[in-house]
């Protein structure tokens, strides 16, 4: 059998961890040389594949790539673009088919969440569609949680960890200086359309702390959250606020909508906190502080999860070994065992199942108030925030690494976008 050469590339909001999947491509791949040649990392996702930006990951040493998996962020750059269908856009196609001919690439790794496993089934669909054999094979990732069909989604771990973890702190703190001062915290997290994120917040309900939580899978009911709010504040002096940054009205729309919209078309957000906050003074005249954990939460590999670590690791490893088994448009798919004590394994997932569908929060994580979690949601969120594994420190600080990122000569003309 020949030896191909392979594509591998982060896209979309980059995780503490996904550098951890990139790491389980790479190491496998090296563990292969009889039938994987080099591979090569597309700098800023899909768009180093259609621009020919190319880097030769071949020139990072064993040491240089082992460090990934503590490196937080994409070491090779993301993007938000998403490939149009091969009849509204058949030059991208005929593009990335010239771009895999002239450097011999056979395997294509595409590493993000819903929207890159779109793309990453569109390109899965060239060998059938433009008659080039490529193998493509989607690694999960999504700090919300929402991929359908894998039992979660690696980021979503680490993320969890921090959301709960700042939550309590802050909480302490909040409760330190509500006889005179603050009584209500509002944090921000993230999730568009699926409330994971916010859910995890609802954990520090398990150390004595009131908590309110907004999800998206919720609509806002204004008068009820004033009304939870105050009874929570009259009974233990203080109150937290979770609020989703997709938490919405009635009607649908978003609390945080700018009236924008991203690369991928999606209603850019911000500022749930905020309205929240304002709303708050208005109605009960609290003291109240806000913040937004934005990248915070996404980046903060010092505190990621151990089980998120391994996990993130272990999509990566998989997928090469998917591709090296003959597989194409599947996806590594993590499948809980037990829940206590935890165990899970990896399943194969088919992409075609994948693209272009979230995963919600259920109803039954959800508690009957619509403000707070449900023992069956803390029974699955526990084991993915479990253990530490912390990053080497120097001086003080986390010491993370930062690649060559070589580029690979270009052999063909330049392509516009």
């Amino acid at each position: 059998m020949s030896i191909k050469n392979a594509f591998y590339a982060q896209s979309g909001g980059v995780t503490a961890v996904i550098n951890a999947s990139a790491c389980g491509v790479i190491e496998t791949a090296r563990q292969h040389p009889d039938r994987i040649g080099t591979v090569f990392a597309g700098r800023n996702g899909i768009i180093g594949a259609l621009t020919e930006d190319l880097i030769d990951t071949s020139q990072e040493s064993d040491e240089a790539i082992a460090a990934l998996r503590y490196t937080p962020a994409g070491a090779f750059g993301s993007c938000r673009y998403k490939l149009k269908s091969l009849e509204a856009n058949k030059r991208e196609y005929e593009r990335l088919i010239e771009v895999f001919k002239a450097h011999d690439i056979g395997y294509f790794f595409y590493n993000g969440g819903g929207d890159s496993a779109d793309t990453c089934y569109k390109v899965s669909q060239l060998s059938e569609a433009m008659g080039y054999p490529i193998q493509a094979i989607h690694v999960p990732k999504t700090v919300d949680n929402d991929l359908p069909i894998t039992d979660n989604c690696p980021g979503f771990g680490s993320v969890a960890k921090y959301i709960a973890t700042s939550t309590l702190e802050a909480s302490f703190d909040v409760r330190s200086m509500a006889k005179t001062s603050t009584k209500v915290f509002v944090i921000e997290v993230m999730g568009r359309h699926a409330g994971w994120i916010a859910a995890a917040g609802g954990l520090v309900e398990d150390q004595g702390i009131p908590v309110v939580i907004l999800f998206p899978e919720v609509p806002f009911d204004q008068e009820r959250f004033v009304a939870t709010l105050r009874s929570k504040v009259e009974t233990f002096g203080y109150c937290t606020v979770v609020v989703s940054e997709g938490a919405k009205h009635p009607d649908g729309r978003f609390l945080a909508e700018q009236g924008t919209r991203d690369a991928f078309g999606h209603a850019q957000l911000g500022g749930a906190a905020p309205v929240v906050a304002n709303l708050i003074k208005e109605t009960t005249g609290y003291k109240y502080h806000w913040a937004v954990a934005d990248y915070l939460q996404r980046a903060a590999r010092h505190l990621a999860s151990k089980t998120d670590v391994e996990q993130a690791y272990a999509v990566g490893r998989a997928a090469v070994e998917f591709a090296l088994a003959g597989h194409n448009a599947v996806m590594p798919a993590i499948k809980r065992t037990s829940s206590d004590p935890y165990t899970w394994e990896i399943e194969m997932a088919p992409l075609a199942k994948v693209a272009n569908v979230e995963k919600f929060m259920p109803r039954e994580f959800i508690s009957e108030d619509g403000f707070g979690i449900t023992q069956s949601c803390k029974d699955y969120l526990y084991p993915l925030i479990q253990g530490e594994d912390y990053p080497p420190f120097a001086r003080g600080l986390p010491s993370y690494v930062t690649l060559k990122n070589a580029p690979v000569a270009r052999k063909l003309a330049d392509f516009a976008l």
